[in-house]
């Protein structure tokens, strides 16, 4: 999975190339109209070149020659050895690698005259755009109610000119149907324009077809998130299971333009966790306290995780879950697919991304309640007044509800301000462990 996004540039060019498909930007994890039509849905990061690890370079050098089948039925066989123990050093090279780029994408947005009061993430989007957005033939936008997002969407029309934007209607309990029949031709529309750029027809098949890998993902997902993250016992080191969290939180964004690869990629994924868990290859974490991390899509400093490990706590990134991505869309022969996939939207809508205040304090107090967390570190990032703005009522309520004890820390870009995040982590944690021990 890490080598399919730090090698993205290479497969997306054969794609455009060599196969002729168009490329859709896409963000937030809403590939599933690009798949259906037979387009490459890509998170645009995926287009610069990274910098790969020395232990990624000789699988790369595999996948070229053996293809990724043979390849990935190689790393089965290896993995029954467990000679794979370099995983750490890995991940941390990957994670390292893609922050670099965001920072770099960050400079770009931040040159190029992106609004200063505009977040983190929103500026690292702009900045993707503006370094490849030619190689792209559509973006497609869902427009949430945040202004900022909207805002930022209206600038990319002199970056990549063929705009999708498919509005989402505020749903409240005055008007749901009319917000359903709204978003069901909105969805309708959207699909029009895509296929007006593919030359491809979406049909009931095609879209079932992807919201049941979609499913499917999103099921092996929730097995991390919830059995194995609650698990006293990890596959590797709580700095390793954030890290690979994180890389789930990045790909999910456009399930690394390969969506029956990335299902097998999470497959394999959960199998060789649970093994591993079931041979004691791993490390006993039922002393350590674990801690919801939230919100990171819109940017945020990944060196946490290892400040918190060392500090003797475990950090879960669970942002798709919050904000309700993971939902399942319901597939059935009596069912209308664009009409589900409309309310699985309207839905996603109710949850986070802006909406109202409350429905976004209820959404991560349920999460909380749900993953059984003993604490959660509030992301307050720069520039997003929408989710900054709940953190006081969030803190009470999860201390009057649940007894969960909360701290805030603020980001602006990755890198900056890292000991003063840890001096104010360092008390915080100390009360937790002493608590959980008392």
């Amino acid at each position: 999975m890490a080598s399919n996004f730090l090698t993205g540039r290479d497969y997306l060019r054969k794609k455009k190339i060599r196969e002729k498909k168009k490329l859709i930007s896409v963000a937030l994890g809403f590939p599933d109209l690009a798949f259906a039509v037979g387009a490459v849905p890509v998170f645009p990061i995926r287009m610069e070149t990274f910098e790969v690890s020395k232990y990624l370079m000789p699988l790369q050098s595999a996948t070229s020659v053996l293809g990724w089948d043979l390849t990935s039925k190689f790393l089965e066989f290896a993995r029954q050895f467990d000679v794979l123990k370099i995983v750490d050093k890995i991940l941390e090279d990957v994670i390292t690698s893609i922050n670099s780029k965001y920072n770099e994408m960050y400079d770009i947005g931040v040159s190029n005259g992106v609004p200063s009061e505009l977040c983190y993430g929103i500026n690292a989007l702009y900045g993707m755009h503006k370094s490849k957005g030619k190689n792209l033939d559509a973006n497609l936008t869902f427009a949430m109610r945040c202004g900022s997002w909207n805002t930022f969407s209206e600038s990319l029309k002199t970056t990549v000119p063929s705009q999708i934007i498919i509005d989402v209607p505020s749903k409240n309990s005055d008007n749901e149907d009319i917000a359903l029949k709204e978003m069901i031709n909105n969805v309708k529309n959207g699909i029009s324009e895509l296929e007006k750029i593919t030359g491809n027809f979406v049909s009931d098949n095609s879209l079932q077809k992807q919201f049941r890998i979609g499913n499917q993902v999103k099921r092996f997902y929730k097995t991390i998130l919830y059995e194995i993250s609650d698990s006293n016992f990890y596959p590797c080191n709580p700095a390793t299971f954030a890290e690979i969290l994180a890389l789930l939180t990045i790909t999910f964004q456009d399930y690394n333009s390969n969506s029956q690869r990335y299902l097998e990629n999470l497959s394999h994924l959960v199998k060789e966790m649970r093994e591993r868990i079931r041979k004691g290859v791993g490390m006993d974490v039922s002393h350590m306290p674990r801690l919801l991390f939230a919100p990171m899509y819109q940017g945020w400093e990944p060196e946490i995780h290892e400040i918190i490990y060392k500090l003797g706590g475990r950090i879960i990134y669970a942002d798709w879950d919050v904000l309700g991505f993971l939902e399942e869309i319901p597939i059935s022969h009596k069912s209308d697919p664009i009409e589900e996939y409309a309310r699985f939207l309207l839905n996603a809508s109710k949850k986070g991304i802006g909406c109202d205040d409350e429905n976004m304090t209820n959404s991560y107090l349920k999460t909380a309640e749900n993953m059984n967390i003993d604490g959660l570190i509030f992301n307050q990032v720069y520039g997003c007044p929408s989710t900054s703005k709940i953190y006081d009522k969030l803190k009470e309520k999860l201390k009057a509800e649940y007894n969960i004890p909360a701290i805030v820390i603020k980001f602006k870009k990755i890198g900056e301000n890292i000991e003063q995040v840890r001096t104010t982590l360092m008390p915080f944690m100390e009360r937790l462990i002493d608590t959980r021990n008392s």
